[in-house]
């Protein structure tokens, strides 16, 4: 098979690269045949002419993603709203350029073939996760910051109950929200604080690898999906003869991994891991749904003795522009092992809600104390709420 000029099948994409320098960005309205606005200019009065200096502009603006692809105007996000840059169109020249400041040939080789890709970079001054995709007008790219200095629980402003659960020698503990919810911040504020306060082994498997821990008082070892192991499953297999105290899953993808996760936790390890839902009951719901009808007895059984907790949260605007999270969290006491067994959920969330001296609290109750303390509006609010109409009763006269 032919190749392109760093070793890219004929098949892909990208044109190949022109002798010589990229052209300047001011060409690419002509080259693109695509139409824009006048391009806004940097601190410098120009245009970033490389990927690195449009993820300088995004950390320096505390932007938290950046969305690239052919045929688009580069945006960021910020606070959860897109942001338009004015700049020109992308064309495959400069996109390619881009990916090569981040991805060797083998990388991007995974990208044609598979059409998504997903990874790390880390540049001197910021790290970024990398998700790379196809779509109808070409490649495209999202990259998530990723702070270099990892938050504290304090810091985050999250219940401090978790410092509480850091503490627990085994067991399961899963958070959970939707995608950019700060699912990972949250996971990394409570490892580093075991780590900086606790003599343990932590070892996390992760695709890919977003935050990086030092080792403190801990010993941390951080493994990420092909880059230091081939399979997610067996590195969490290999995990449990690994004589690891506390293990990060990256995510609960499926039955086997959960399984596993269930069975390292009754062991001996304190679990974390996460999922893609948005309430602590779902989530219960969620991991028992994973199994066959004639299961339902025996991992009822075993998400009752080995679940410990379940933090949900999301983001909300604050009224200073900014963002914060609110939280459904709930604690695994007696009674509420007792209702998973029995598969009765729905009595769990009244639970949840008259037990704030366990710890628990509902995102509504989370929502409503946001308002109260002035950090968010009662729209907002109303706006996140899985039960307005609930959260409308408990906020009537305060709003």
């Amino acid at each position: 098979m032919a190749e392109l000029p760093f070793g890219l099948p004929t098949t892909s994409p990208f044109p190949p690269f022109p002798p010589g320098p990229p052209p300047p960005a001011s060409d690419l309205f002509r080259r693109t045949g695509l139409q824009g606005s006048e391009p806004a200019t940097g601190q410098d009065g120009s245009i970033p002419s490389s990927l690195e200096g449009i993820v300088r502009i995004a950390h320096e603006k505390t932007y938290s993603d950046i969305h690239l692809g052919v045929g688009e105007e580069p945006r960021y996000r910020d606070c959860g709203d897109m942001v338009r840059t004015g700049w020109p169109v992308t064309d495959g020249v400069t996109f390619r350029d881009w990916l090569r400041e981040m991805l060797g040939p083998a990388e991007i080789d995974i990208f044609l073939r598979d059409k998504e890709y997903d990874g790390a970079f880390a540049f001197s001054f910021v790290r970024v996760r990398i998700n790379l995709m196809e779509t109808l007008r070409g490649p495209a790219m999202v990259l998530r910051l990723i702070p270099q200095e990892i938050a504290s629980i304090e810091e985050l402003r999250l219940p401090r109950v978790l410092e509480d659960l850091a503490h627990r020698p085994k067991g399961l503990i899963l958070v959970t929200g939707p995608t950019g919810s700060g699912k990972s911040t949250t996971l990394a504020a409570v490892i580093d604080y075991i780590n900086r306060t606790m003599k343990r082994h932590i070892l996390t498997i992760e695709d890919p690898i977003e935050f990086v821990h030092e080792s403190r008082e801990s010993l941390i070892r951080q493994r990420e999906v092909r880059q230091h192991t081939k399979v997610f499953k067996n590195a969490l297999r290999a995990a449990m003869r690994e004589d690891p105290d506390v293990i990060l899953i990256g995510e609960i993808r499926d039955q086997e991994t959960l399984t596993t996760a269930i069975e390292a936790s009754q062991t001996g390890h304190l679990v974390f891991g996460t999922l893609h839902t948005n309430s602590a009951v779902r989530t219960v719901e969620r991991v028992l749904g994973m199994y066959k009808p004639e299961e339902q007895s025996q991992i009822r059984t075993a998400v009752a003795e080995s679940l410990l907790a379940v933090i949900s949260q999301g983001l909300v605007k604050t009224r200073d522009g900014k963002r914060c999270a609110f939280t459904d969290l709930f604690i695994n006491t007696d009674a509420c092992r007792d209702y998973i067994q029995q598969g009765n959920l729905d009595e769990i969330e009244e639970i949840m809600a008259r037990s704030g001296f366990d710890g628990m609290m509902t995102s509504n109750q989370s929502l409503a104390k946001l308002v109260e303390d002035g950090r968010i509006n009662g729209e907002d609010a109303m706006g996140h709420s899985l039960k307005p109409s609930e959260l409308a009763q408990v906020l009537r006269g305060r709003v």
